[in-house]
């Protein structure tokens, strides 16, 4: 039986918490759906269920998903009137000049950049809090709390401060995350290649704070951060 990449964090007769891994949609690709994705491989094995946010292709972490129609009504209007706390950990290129803060720079979509977004006055709201866990040398460990959902807001913003998160490819350098970029003793046998420590967007759900559709109950799911994005944060702090 093939193994699963995603994992059942919680799940009753209503909703579904799910860790989603990075590289993987979380939606069939609108052009070929054939493309692995998680709301196709979860539907396969629990039937039909319901969408109601999205995280990015390369962004790791807490999804939620309802299991009928009068959940999916319900979460869907806890998430329009900004009733759900979503917590992101990511790995920024820089620190902020400032350890907190509020970033509220209206978003919409690129016309120059293939499947991106700028910041624009005209645009749509979007507001990022964010706060420094840990700064390193020319790295930082930060955690963002977006009270909008709009597409790439986290990347967007933070790029605005001039601290894109590493191996962004749309806003940042994109370079994958190589040892020997941050090691300036690193050696490694000239016949090796060297191996990214990480080579996707360093961004990943964290923290999902919801109240149940059915009971009303407040309930609060945590994913700590995956191995690869782990094994950068490791690394930035035996350097720092």
């Amino acid at each position: 039986m093939k193994k699963l990449r995603w994992e059942i964090i919680f799940e009753d007769e209503h909703i579904i918490v799910v860790n989603k891994p990075a590289t993987m949609l979380t939606i069939p690709d609108r052009y070929d759906p054939e493309i692995e994705n998680l709301y196709g491989s979860l539907k396969s094995y629990k039937g039909d269920i319901f969408i109601n946010h999205r995280l990015d292709k390369d962004t790791s972490g807490l999804i939620l998903f309802s299991k009928t129609e009068e959940a999916h009504k319900t979460m869907s209007a806890q998430f329009e009137n900004r009733e759900i706390e979503k917590i992101y950990l990511a790995i920024l290129t820089n620190t902020p000049d400032i350890e907190s803060g509020k970033i509220d720079m209206p978003i919409s979509k690129s016309n120059s950049v293939k499947k991106g977004v700028v910041i624009d006055p005209k645009g749509k709201e979007a507001i990022t809090y964010y706060q420094v866990v840990e700064s390193f040398a020319r790295h930082s460990l930060v955690r963002l709390k977006i009270e909008t959902g709009r597409m790439h807001q986290i990347r967007v913003h933070m790029k605005s401060i001039y601290c894109p998160l590493v191996c962004d490819n749309i806003y940042g350098d994109g370079r994958p995350f190589l040892l020997s970029h941050v090691k300036h003793k690193y050696k490694r046998n000239k016949h090796d290649v060297e191996r990214p420590l990480l080579s996707r967007v360093g961004l990943h759900s964290h923290r999902l704070s919801i109240k149940h559709p059915e009971s009303g109950e407040e309930m609060c799911f945590e994913q700590e951060l995956p191995k690869d994005m782990r094994a950068v944060v490791n690394q930035l702090r035996k350097l720092a």
